[in-house]
């Protein structure tokens, strides 16, 4: 029988003593329920929600035609494994899914469940293309918790602490970024760089990169940047993938990031917004390459659970409908405006960023490109004890990301930046 609390701190206590500290944490309340963009805790406070399940809410809490889609699938049936009995509905997200992608090339799309085990599905097909095994993945750079996830992951702590060995031949080079004096040139020059000492471009199967970093501090990758990946690819016989997880379905201002891009990747992964809420991840690439492992060796029992099919489709109805798109490049650039207005009266602002609604501001010591995680932390708590939920992110932590979703009503978006002012300005 389920125990229902009405308190944070007896479920604090409770959750202290029945799960690991391992899994970490952010907030001391527990949700009750939420709606769109706003949140209620099980003692009724209420939360403008700017989390969004770490960008896994681009539809927002609860929408009624992904709630109407999963339910009419309830009544059908909930499980068979796709593998053993397959279903019509995992075949159309996937034509779909070729359909809305960048580039007009033949695709296909295998389903599975998490970010995590999208991108160990995208490196086991490479290596199954190329019949290579190494891959080249770029600092601050996160791809999921899994052996093969912490490697190409670019972040010791606290992903990596005590967890290794991990897989071998993954090596990483610096991602681009200017304001820590990292430009373009240099990058790709690291890259060539690992070319001379550390690995043969002929054993190399991929390189991974997310075209806006997520947890790295939303950096995206330059044009110039993803062209010169896009040419050392196409030289040495590489697979470019681009891992747009945390960036795909209507966060940038574009369907996908690389939609920003002239160059296309050879596979692309996601997961987070593709379901609203429910977990399915995709791994999409040209057709050929797709095809390249052998039946069996992709797949898994929960991949393409046919409720969070049902989901995901109701997911890009939504986006088209409601143009989200469009919606989430005016609130994204709502949001810049309003942080680059505040520059000159917050000096540790050191930089407005993002494409599309994908947007973070990143905090230094003024006068210098420092960072100050301590001033970010005092904004997140500040936001955070008057109802609005921030995520931060950066190698340092001194990031702030804007993760709302692309649903919220314009009132609750007007609150939301009145808060963060006044939580920018007491910081």
């Amino acid at each position: 029988m389920t125990q229902h609390a009405t308190s944070n701190t007896e479920l604090l206590q409770r959750k202290n003593a029945a799960t690991p500290r391992g899994v970490g944490v952010m907030c001391d309340f527990y949700a009750d329920r939420a709606l769109n963009a706003e949140l209620w805790d099980v003692e009724g406070r209420r939360f403008i929600d700017f989390a969004a399940g770490i960008a896994v809410l681009n539809t927002g809490h609860r929408h009624p035609k992904l709630l109407e889609a999963m339910r009419a699938q309830m009544e059908r049936f909930t499980h068979t494994a796709y593998q053993i009995v397959p279903y019509a509905s995992y075949v159309e997200l996937a034509e779909r899914i070729n359909a809305i992608t960048p580039g007009a090339h033949a695709k296909k799309t295998a389903l599975f469940s998490t970010g995590a085990e999208a991108v160990e599905n995208a490196i086991k097909i490479a290596r199954a293309a190329t019949g290579r095994s190494a891959v080249i993945a770029f600092s601050g750079a996160f791809h999921g918790r899994t052996m093969m996830g912490m490697a190409l992951t670019g972040k010791v702590a606290p992903y990596k602490l005590g967890f290794g060995p991990f897989p071998g031949e993954i090596y990483h080079a610096p991602f681009p970024t200017a304001l820590h004096g990292v430009s373009s040139e240099d990058a790709l020059a690291a890259v060539a760089g690992l070319f001379k000492s550390d690995v043969d471009p002929r054993r190399v199967a991929a390189i991974i990169i997310e075209p806006v970093q997520g947890e790295g501090g939303f950096y995206a990758a330059p044009a110039e940047f993803m062209r010169g990946l896009r040419q050392l690819c196409d030289e040495h016989g590489i697979l470019l993938i681009a891992d747009e997880v945390q960036s795909g379905f209507a966060r940038t201002g574009k369907l996908f990031a690389m939609e920003h891009y002239d160059v296309l990747p050879d596979l692309m992964t996601m997961a987070k917004s593709l379901a609203g809420g429910m977990p399915l991840a995709a791994v999409c690439g040209r057709a050929e390459i797709m095809d390249a492992p052998a039946p069996g060796g992709l797949g898994g029992t929960y991949a393409g659970n046919p409720i969070a099919v049902a989901s995901a489709l109701a997911v890009l109805d939504v986006i088209a409908e409601e143009n989200l798109v469009a919606r989430g490049a005016r609130l994204g650039q709502q949001l810049k405006d309003q942080l680059n207005e505040l520059r000159s009266a917050i000096p540790a602002i050191g930089e407005v960023r993002g494409p599309g609604a994908m947007v973070a501001v990143e905090f230094v010591q003024p006068g210098s490109s420092k960072p100050d995680a301590e001033f970010a932390k005092r904004v997140q708590n500040h936001a955070l004890q008057n109802g609005l939920l921030l995520l931060t992110c950066g190698s340092y932590g001194n990031v702030i990301r804007f993760l709302f979703p692309l649903t919220i009503q314009d009132n609750v978006m007007d609150e939301a930046l009145q808060i963060l002012t006044a939580a920018l300005r007491q910081a």
